[in-house]
């Protein structure tokens, strides 16, 4: 089976839309992570309906972001479904001529981090049930610093280097190795 290419940089506002919502961001994230997966294990998965998993998949399957893996299904009316990209990325300054462009990113940066809010708030939830070791390496915090805009894209390539370091480092197969977020923003902040 092929893994999924690297990334798919978006530019089309159709596709960040349908992407910006809620069930469609946890679907694909789920096959990121956890690799092809049949839309009744999706549904398990996800809390949702067989239906409304499968819609969703449709949508996602019409922008790309997901493909059916057809050399899974051990049945024909078995669907197996698999991520097509490992990421997905946009630039948001690719976006400011263009307000269909721009709108449709904003929708998207708000979901993306309304999941992000979503996840920490299941690890605080679940947080105390861990072993003291892996909540040592927990880490929550913010530095107001003051750059300028070049500084900004430095720091902004400083920090994708390191997350690609770590990701480089990641091996899901290694014993002891669990699932970790990563979520780091860097922004002028607002006047």
């Amino acid at each position: 089976m092929s893994e999924p290419s690297p990334a798919l940089h978006l530019t089309d506002p159709r596709a960040m839309r349908a992407l910006a919502h809620p069930t469609r961001l946890r679907l694909l994230g789920e096959l990121r992570a956890r690799g092809p997966q049949t839309v009744g294990m999706l549904s398990d998965l996800v809390d949702e309906a067989v239906g409304s998993v499968s819609y969703h998949l449709g949508k996602l399957a019409e922008h790309g972001f997901v493909v059916q893996a057809p050399e899974l299904a051990r049945t024909r009316r078995e669907r197996w479904w698999k991520a097509a990209h490992s990421r997905t990325t946009w630039e948001p300054l690719e976006t400011l001529d263009d307000p269909e462009r721009k709108a449709a990113s904003d929708l998207l940066r708000r979901a993306v981090l309304q999941r992000y809010a979503d996840r920490l708030q299941a690890y605080l939830d679940t947080e105390a049930t861990l072993e003291a070791r892996w909540v040592e390496g927990t880490t929550s915090g913010d530095n107001l610093l003051h750059l300028t805009s070049d500084e900004l894209v430095e720091l902004r390539a400083d920090v994708e280097a390191l997350a690609a370091r770590w990701e480089a480092r990641s091996d899901p197969e290694r014993a002891g190795a669990e699932r970790v977020a990563l979520i780091y923003h860097a922004f002028r902040w607002p006047r």
